[in-house]
């Protein structure tokens, strides 16, 4: 159901569930929860993306699995589900989600959770939980607040529509929209590209120190800020960048 990949430096995890507009059933979520956890403890690899299969990139929950469900088995589904995107949204290395097609519900969660999303053109996104009765409950109530506002965030779950990929980056939600699927890749490549050009090292200090800074007061921000400075100091990387300053080179990072 997922496909990994590793290019280079760059994890490629597809969704490949086509036929249910690759739906998050509980045997997909166990499957990506183990795939994310080899992820984090591989060096090798430095930026992560995230993508589906066919005109989806996620719908989110897999509804006709939920209507099989006990009232236990769902909370044990919302866990899973609220688990795996934490732990994505927790990853070291910078996550991207190509967002090849419809982001709706968990979908829409699921790219929240990445550091990055990019589009591609006549995808539509949105959190429709409350249309079914319910509530995003794999970090939508918390994670889109915190990117696009208070405001904006009540307006997409209150009404639970949908928006078009336009619409999204001009709330702040992804960064680019691409005008077709086939472009969508390499696209996502070529930024991941611009990140892998430098400190490894650095990267993974600097998202730390953003993601851990945010939920502090700018003093307590700027401690974690010095705490992760301090991880760079000692390392190779940080040496051989002022080796090659010095010399007019491009620096070869080791990541050490």
């Amino acid at each position: 159901m997922i496909h990994f990949e590793q290019m280079d430096q760059i994890g490629l995890i597809r969704l490949d569930r086509p036929e249910r507009m690759n739906c998050l059933d509980y045997p997909t979520l166990m499957e990506l929860q183990q795939l994310v956890d080899t992820v984090r403890q591989d060096k090798t690899i430095r930026v992560v993306i995230f993508t589906g299969t066919g005109k989806a990139f996620s719908a989110g929950a897999d509804l006709k699995e939920r209507t099989t469900l006990t009232e236990r088995e769902v909370r044990r589904n919302v866990e899973a589900i609220r688990d795996v995107f934490t732990n994505i949204a927790d990853l070291p290395q910078p996550t991207i989600a190509a967002v090849n097609g419809h982001a709706l519900g968990g979908g829409f969660e699921w790219m929240l959770a990445c550091d990055f999303r990019i589009i591609v053109e006549g995808a539509l996104v949105g959190l429709t939980e409350t249309s079914f009765g319910i509530i995003p409950g794999a970090g939508g109530t918390q994670r889109l607040p915190r990117l696009i506002g208070e405001t904006r965030a009540k307006e997409l779950i209150f009404t639970a529509k949908k928006i078009d990929a336009a619409t999204a980056e001009r709330y702040g939600i992804v960064s680019r929209v691409v005008p077709t699927v086939e472009e969508l890749m390499p696209v996502c490549l070529t930024f991941a590209g611009e990140m892998l050009r430098n400190g490894p090292v650095a990267i993974r200090q600097a998202k730390q120190a953003i993601d851990q800074g945010l939920d502090h007061p700018l003093s307590e921000g700027l401690k974690i800020e010095t705490a992760a400075y301090e991880v760079v100091i000692p390392t190779e990387d940080r040496m051989e960048a002022l080796r090659a300053f010095a010399e007019k080179r491009t620096p070869q990072f080791q990541g050490k």
